[in-house]
């Protein structure tokens, strides 16, 4: 089900009156709710592949119960590689097993031995698998450090692992911060149901009005790039930067908006990353919930940046390249993570990576020094020179679209109509950059005359276009 179509606008109401209206006074009758409310959510795309997300809760369910009743943390160690192995299995069955069967195809090929693609399969992809396994896995991670007790709730865990606001496109939630959330007893409070509102309208309006908007436009460009100027191939590559973001912090927010309209807070995943400094910024303020995951589970394990130079800088290669790896399996998206580990190392270096991380761009005035906005400017262009890398459908076409941007460069106006989206919407994120919260100052008129331009301008764009989330296909 998209947060973007009729079925939603039904569901999240009926849900929601069922929830605080009918079985308010009964947790166990709450949380059984949000469970079949989830199952119908996600199996509404496809109820067969329900049948991977109750599997995967029912693995790691116990092997959180059992690890810490083993007497030897050898023993716990082996369960623990059990709930690893199955998660990482079924992800990289459905999501990586044609590119490793095309991939040894190609090898041998090269050598000259030629082998028919008898192996390939014709799979679906699940959607938001790689958001579900990687937070049941977590789970268990964070039994076996001791971080978390077990719950021998089946209803509460599954209503964790399939939590259907974020279910399919993240924020990926820690178990340490949601599930003591589903295990307590809620109360609907009115300001936490209001902000919930206005993220919702707010997380709409960038899917709907800006994000489906110059999606057309981004498509048109990229897979026509040989027949436009490098002045058109520029606007593209920037309309697809902030397609990307407003497509996906738009469901980010969304999905905390509902959950708190259920009386739930979960992890912001976005902070507006496209005012940062320098590319260590970025990361801070980009997909948050996936960068700290990688750091918590992966990087730290690996020895982090404890175990000298060298390793730290083959552990922040290594983090970068499965970031990549993890959107897909074509070669463009590693490509893409190469890139940026490639930024990200000279700021590690030189120590800058962690200088901006208590303050925000133009903190002491109404805007940015010249010295920042040159900041945001240089780290924004080479995020947006990434970004084709991550668009494009081969690696070759990355480089073609590159060279044909910067050395055939002839300014054409056929597209320059995105800007009018893109121009406002910088204004309006950079007067909320100190609070992620949509915090309005305007007088109430005002406040309330721009919630129903939204509002209208959502309307207008629900019923024009309506296209899933560009984060369903990672």
């Amino acid at each position: 089900m998209l947060f973007n179509s009729g079925e939603f606008l039904f569901f999240l109401p009926l849900v929601f009156a069922l929830y605080w209206f009918v079985f308010e006074k009964d947790l166990k009758y709450q949380n059984f709710l949000i469970l079949f409310s989830s199952y119908v959510f996600y199996g509404w795309w496809d109820y067969r592949f329900l049948s991977l997300i109750f599997l995967s809760t029912i693995v790691d369910y116990f092997v959180g119960l059992n690890i810490p009743k083993q007497d030897s943390e050898k023993k716990q160690k082996l369960l623990l590689w059990c709930s690893v192995l199955f998660n990482l299995s079924v992800l990289g069955f459905f999501k990586y097993y044609n590119f490793f069967v095309d991939s040894w195809i190609d090898l041998f090929s090269s050598m000259g031995y030629e082998i028919k693609s008898v192996w390939t399969l014709n799979i679906i992809l699940p959607v938001g698998i790689s958001f579900y396994t990687f937070q049941t896995m977590s789970y268990s991670i964070d039994i076996y450090r001791k971080k978390l007790n077990p719950t021998i709730d089946f209803i509460s865990f599954a209503s964790f692992v399939s939590f259907f606001p974020q279910l399919v496109a993240g924020p990926i939630e820690r178990a340490t911060n949601l599930l003591p959330q589903i295990l307590k007893k809620r109360k609907f409070q009115y300001e936490q149901g209001v902000q919930g509102l206005r993220l919702i309208l707010w997380g709409m309006f960038k899917k709907v009005v800006i994000a489906d908007s110059l999606a057309p436009m981004v498509n048109d460009i990229f897979s026509n790039y040989q027949d436009f100027s490098g002045g058109t191939l520029w606007l593209g590559a920037i309309y697809f930067a902030f397609q990307i973001y407003c497509d996906f912090s738009g469901y980010s927010d969304i999905a905390i908006g509902t959950s708190k309209l259920f009386g739930f807070e979960i992890m912001s995943n976005f902070k507006f990353p496209y005012f940062s400094r320098n590319i260590g910024e970025f990361w801070r303020r980009w997909h948050i919930s996936l960068s700290t995951w990688f750091r918590d589970y992966l990087y730290i394990p690996l020895g982090g940046s404890k175990k000298g130079k060298w390793r730290s800088l083959r552990n922040i290669l290594i983090i970068f390249l499965v970031s990549g790896f993890w959107h897909g399996s074509n070669l463009t998206f590693i490509f893409w993570g190469l890139f940026h580990s490639i930024l990200f190392i000279p700021s590690f270096i030189f120590k800058t990576n962690r200088k901006f991380v208590n303050s925000v761009i133009g903190e002491n005035a109404l805007f940015p020094t010249p010295k920042e906005f040159i900041q945001v400017c240089t780290t924004l262009f080479l995020v947006t020179i990434g970004w084709v890398f991550f668009r494009s459908q081969t690696i070759g076409d990355s480089f073609e679209y590159l060279k044909n941007m910067f050395f055939e460069f002839n300014f054409s106006s056929k597209f320059i109509l995105g800007i009018i989206y893109i121009i406002p919407f910088i204004f309006l994120e950079f007067q909320m950059r100190f609070n992620e919260r949509l915090p309005f100052s305007f007088k109430l008129f005002y406040k309330y005359t721009l919630y129903i331009v939204f509002t209208l301008l959502i309307v207008f764009w629900f019923y024009t276009s309506k296209s899933k989330f560009i984060y369903f296909q990672f």
